[in-house]
């Protein structure tokens, strides 16, 4: 009999969590379908205009959708160097060691600091860095926002890959030193080859983690609703803009915004979707 309550208070949960999701999606789509299908969607996607003067009302994703892509990706080109480095020092060179164990928490730590906190160390220190060097006149744009969002993602990718690193066949490894390969070689020929699919799906979730960053990017990306042409320039990304004009929107106006947050969610659980499968695919392997 318990085990018979236990399975049905587990089926209970989950299907609550399918509800929950499927009751996101329903209000994303109906809350957006005024604006897409008054602009088409196509038109909604490739529109760069964003004007809500009332009478011309012309909203379009494009130049948010631009701004997105630009700081997500910019941010992991960032993160790369730093966490590949770190993943290799706690999963690979020092694994099990005290020294690792460190690094690991203060990876840990960094993970849990509210993106407030980085995005007021970007604005106090880093922003102006940017002003000094001439990046910027004020200090805000895509590069800014990049760099505080590059920190914020590293241990993400640094912790999944050292996972992965650590999860090297042990044999694979001592087969290798017994042919006579150094501790460079061994990792350049073995660890890399055999953890290149999981090391991957990990800054592939790092990337939808950057993906929908929104406070810290707000406060450092400029919001301007401008088409990007540079990575000095000042932007907006979709997190960004609905976070600044969603309490003050109605209409058209906000049904743009909340179609904003449907693109954002469908490309937020592709991405994570993917690395999913090629985490599930290396786990198998």
């Amino acid at each position: 009999m318990r085990d018979k309550i236990f399975r049905i208070v587990l089926l209970i949960c989950a299907t609550l969590v399918l509800l929950i999701c499927a009751g996101m999606v329903y209000s994303l789509v109906t809350g957006a379908i005024p604006a897409l299908s008054h602009f088409g969607i196509l038109n909604f996607i490739g529109t760069a205009d964003w004007n809500p003067r009332s009478g011309q009302e012309t909203y379009g994703a494009l130049s948010f959708i631009v701004g997105t892509v630009m700081t997500s990706f910019l941010a992991l080109l960032f993160c790369l160097p730093f966490s590949l480095p770190v993943a290799l020092f706690t999963g690979e060179y020092f694994r099990g060691t005290k020294a690792a164990t460190v690094v690991s928490t203060i990876i840990e730590l960094l993970a849990g600091i509210p993106s407030i906190v980085y995005g007021l160390w970007g604005f106090y220190t880093l922003r102006p860095i940017m002003v000094s060097l001439d990046l910027s006149p004020q200090g805000f744009g895509i590069l800014t926002a990049s760099l505080v969002l590059s920190i914020m993602i590293i241990p993400y990718a640094s912790s999944l890959s050292s996972e992965f690193f650590s999860m090297t066949s042990k044999d694979l490894k001592e087969g290798a030193y017994s042919l006579g390969a150094t501790r460079l070689e061994v990792i350049r020929y073995v660890v890399f080859p055999a953890a290149s699919s999981g090391v991957f799906a990990s800054y592939i979730l790092a990337l939808g983690r950057a993906l929908g960053e929104t406070i810290a990017v707000t406060m450092l990306i400029g919001n301007t609703n401008e088409l990007p042409t540079s990575i000095t320039a000042t932007a907006n990304t979709m997190a960004s803009v609905i976070a600044n004009q969603f309490g003050e929107a109605d209409g058209l106006k906000l049904s743009s915004l909340i179609a904003i947050g449907l693109l954002l969610f469908l490309i937020t659980a592709l991405i994570n979707f993917v690395g999913k499968m090629i985490m599930t695919k290396f786990s198998k392997a």
